[in-house]
């Protein structure tokens, strides 16, 4: 029988922290979260070189996807061509101290972590 109080995680609407995570958790949007924390306000191909990796369509998304959860906000120039510019808001910026905590806990373990993965792969598993 499950305990009252680990009922909470459960569903995702109701669990904040797996709400944010499933929304912040994937490949992209914490690194664009720490690129605008470092930079300030960028334009749609700036982020795009920074990160290099990323094809614009996702990166679109991502975009969007922080824009509606209120961390990014993107600001229209009305000119020809169109100049978008994306900064974080203040919501955004107050993510910045635990994101910058686990970041330093990755650099920090990943020796470790690597070490693991690879005594883990190298085992020999008993049937």
């Amino acid at each position: 029988m499950l305990k009252d109080n680990l009922k909470k995680y459960l569903v995702i609407d109701d669990c904040p922290a797996r709400n944010i995570l499933d929304r912040i958790g994937d490949k992209w949007s914490i690194l664009i979260i720490t690129i605008l924390g470092e930079c300030g306000t960028l334009r749609f191909n700036e982020i795009n070189a920074v990160i290099g990796t990323i094809s614009p369509k996702m990166l679109t998304v991502t975009l969007k996807t922080l824009e509606a959860d209120g961390l990014i906000s993107r600001k229209i120039y009305p000119q020809v061509p169109p100049r978008v510019e994306y900064t974080l808001t203040p919501l955004g910026e107050s993510l910045l101290p635990p994101m910058s905590l686990l970041v330093d806990w990755a650099v920090k373990n990943m020796p470790e972590i690597k070490a693991s993965r690879e005594k883990y792969s190298n085992r020999k598993e008993l049937v």
